[in-house]
């Protein structure tokens, strides 16, 4: 483990984002299926063919044809995926396996200066999944306003209200990593996706579930990305999300802060 002096972050992380960045453009290619082509495969089967039978037989949903429905809850949903696919086993990695975080420590950088350059450059890497997602949903008539635009900063912030916690998480993890990642991504990821407002309205939950539903990142960033890409928002509505996903990344990121010091200053 590495001795360091300072953790609190600086002007210094730059150096920690610059090489996630430059492994990222050494393996982007490895990265294509799972990060881009995968929701634009839900995109097709879920919001064009399973629309074409919603629309058939429902008329859509509220009114509004399934594809315009769905989507908008898909791209919030790939925030997420996008953002725990890049916080899980690259933090561990980090940790155990490559040592990266014990090597950035061994210069001048701080806990914190390498929590915030990995953050920043997951934040990064959802920015450019989202947009892409934007563009290739603009071709299949996804939205219905150019306010979907004002979506992906919230977008964005729900993938990291994820991300964050995640580095906790990662960094607290130190026997049976795949345990805790598969009771992650099987008991946590999966049924948000399903149950959180992505593929029909929260209200059709049982009673008791709604509530559960309401406490979590992906619907107040599903609720966001629906009401702007249907053109007619409730701002105070928008608002209120953004300010609860502001504070969900707040108070996770000192939980983070705390998590890596911990585990990697002795």
């Amino acid at each position: 483990m590495a001795t360091v002096g300072r953790g609190m972050p600086s002007a210094r992380w730059a150096p920690a984002f610059e090489m996630w960045w430059l492994l990222y453009l050494r393996t982007w290619k490895g990265n294509l299926i799972s990060r881009f082509l995968l929701p634009v495969l839900f995109l097709v089967s879920m919001g064009v063919v399973l629309g074409d039978l919603v629309d058939e037989r429902t008329g859509g949903v509220g009114g509004v044809p399934y594809l315009q429905f769905v989507v908008p809850g898909i791209l919030a949903a790939q925030a997420m995926w996008s953002a725990m696919s890049e916080s899980t086993y690259s933090v561990t990695g980090a940790i155990r396996w490559n040592m990266g975080y014990h090597a950035m420590l061994a210069t001048p950088l701080g806990v914190g200066d390498v929590l915030l350059g990995h953050l920043l450059y997951v934040t990064v890497s959802v920015s450019m999944a989202t947009v892409v997602f934007v563009l290739v949903g603009a071709l299949f008539g996804a939205w219905v306003s150019w306010w979907v635009v004002a979506a992906v900063p919230v977008v964005v912030l729900t993938g990291m209200a994820f991300s964050v916690p995640c580095f906790a998480l990662s960094a607290m993890l130190r026997d049976n990593v795949e345990l805790g990642y598969t009771v992650l991504f099987r008991f946590v990821m999966t049924p948000l996706f399903l149950f959180s407002g992505t593929f029909f309205p929260v209200d059709q939950l049982p009673a008791v579930l709604q509530p559960v539903a309401w406490v979590t990142p992906l619907w107040h960033g599903v609720e966001v990305s629906r009401d702007l890409a249907l053109g007619a928002p409730d701002w105070g509505a928008v608002a209120l999300h953004t300010a609860y996903l502001v504070l969900l990344v707040m108070l996770s990121s000192v939980w983070a802060l705390r998590a890596f010091r911990r585990r990697l200053v002795v």
